[in-house]
């Protein structure tokens, strides 16, 4: 990412790169030395959050070594290598496929998803990439609607005229341009629910903003638009989100980044983006009756824990910190639809912007 990591992105720079690895590895074969590849590690965090780490820093934090020498890793070699060989296609075709595409290409051999997968993340460290680069797309999961117009591949999106309407985001980012926007600043919703109740009240007509969901945990191209949106106009972030573990994760993975994918956390995440809600004090506040309110469940709880012993909650958002241990020890969460207690329309008349214009955020 950052120092010596030169990110790659033409077709012909990668391919020259697929070309050198593979040679490397004939050159290895027939010199008689023993198959191995050297593949980089990457965390966007560690669970001491009291460690001099340097889990923030873009670099590698180690290596890993595959080698044809330990049983446990002759299969991964067999599927990275099947795997580049099908993106090496993709490439000089130029051609685009997804993720499912590539598994069901040797079903037999790749036995799951989660194997293709690895295999991509792993080709993506080797080749220095993104994986848009390796023409491997995501099928797009996010929304956007609110004050914005752009062009993606000349096929022009205009959402000024009609900014409650709702648009998919674009697959291919790296094609969006020409952004224009009057918005004042963008709130990001976990949930399509969520987003569809704020476009049947036309939040975005009564409040000059974008609005973005990624369906649940974001996909690539919600996470990298966010962020291409955020360096082009320069506007707050919100987000909104479940006052439940599973929502805190998502709102973590828009600023910080996924574990998973960490060796390209400085494209994907936005470290900007303020916390709306829903808030554990958000309960008595607002006077949602106790019906509203469900136990953590025993996986609840041990999520809870594992995520307060991240790094960059102590070290970058200490207050987030605080919301989550108050959820603990609470022993509840509830839905950002209980506010629908008071009146359907009681989130976008009053919830939200009452919380934007008093700054009640983290």
């Amino acid at each position: 990412m950052e120092g010596n990591r030169r990110i790659t992105k033409g077709r012909e720079d990668l391919l020259a790169k697929i070309r050198d690895f593979t040679c490397s590895l004939v050159r290895n074969l027939s010199e008689g030395r023993s198959l191995a590849v050297f593949i980089d590690k990457f965390r966007n965090y560690c669970t001491n959050p009291d460690a001099n780490c340097y889990c923030s820093s873009d670099l590698p934090k180690g290596q890993e070594i595959l080698s044809v020498k330990r049983e446990c890793n002759v299969r991964r070699i067999d599927v990275l290598l099947r795997v580049l060989l099908i993106v090496q296609q993709l490439l000089q075709e130029n051609r685009h496929g997804s993720k499912r595409d590539i598994y069901y290409m040797h079903p037999s051999v790749f036995s799951d998803q989660s194997v293709v997968d690895q295999a991509i993340n792993d080709i993506c460290i080797l080749l220095q990439c993104s994986r848009h680069n390796l023409n491997v797309v995501s099928v797009g999961n996010g929304l956007v609607m609110g004050w914005l117009r752009f062009l993606e591949a000349e096929r022009k999106f205009d959402c000024m005229n009609f900014p409650s309407n709702v648009h998919p985001i674009p697959v291919h980012v790296d094609e969006v341009k020409d952004i224009v926007s009057v918005a004042k600043y963008i709130l990001v919703v976990e949930k399509e629910s969520v987003f569809q109740r704020l476009a049947n009240d036309r939040f975005c007509n009564a409040n000059r903003c974008i609005v973005i969901t990624g369906r649940g945990y974001p996909d690539i191209p919600t996470r990298r638009f966010l962020r291409l949106l955020l360096e082009k106009l320069c506007l707050p972030i919100y987000c909104l989100v479940d006052c439940d573990p599973y929502g805190f994760d998502i709102l973590t993975t828009y600023c910080f980044g996924s574990m998973q994918m960490a060796y390209d956390a400085k494209f994907l995440r936005v470290p900007e983006i303020r916390w709306l809600g829903a808030f554990p004090s958000d309960f008595e506040k607002y006077g949602l009756p106790q019906q509203c309110l469900l136990p953590l469940t025993a996986e609840d709880k041990r999520r809870t824990e594992t995520m307060l012993l991240r790094c960059y909650l102590q070290r970058e958002v200490p207050q987030w910190r605080l919301e989550l241990e108050s959820m603990l020890q609470r022993g509840v969460k509830f839905e950002i639809e209980a506010l629908s207690v008071h009146s359907l329309s009681f989130l976008s008349e009053q919830y939200i912007p009452s919380k934007i214009q008093g700054g009640l955020h983290i």
